[in-house]
């Protein structure tokens, strides 16, 4: 899948296409709070999944039962269409 970079006015709108993401740095954040580590981890291993089946990969940072997600596109220097999608995945999995 070839990723498009988001132009100005899409990464713009993405805080209201994304609930709970936000845009800092050139990437996409999302914090995560589980009830314990064993939940963190096992929706860690789900994005995991998904990293490899679209062969796009997170920046995350865990500890205990927290979770920090980055996303954003190297090959295209920047926000992608991969990276809004991956964000809606993700999201999915906590509904």
């Amino acid at each position: 899948m070839t990723a498009r970079k988001l132009d100005a006015t899409e990464t713009h709108n993405l805080p209201d296409d994304l609930p709970h993401w936000e845009v800092v740095g050139g990437k996409i954040r999302r914090s995560f709070e589980f009830k314990n580590f064993n939940e963190a981890f096992a929706f860690m291993t789900r994005v995991a999944l998904l990293a490899e089946k679209m062969n796009h990969h997170p920046e995350w940072f865990n500890v205990y039962k927290k979770l920090t997600i980055e996303l954003t596109t190297h090959d295209v220097g920047g926000l992608s269409d991969l990276d809004v999608i991956m964000a809606k995945r993700i999201n999915s999995y906590l509904e």
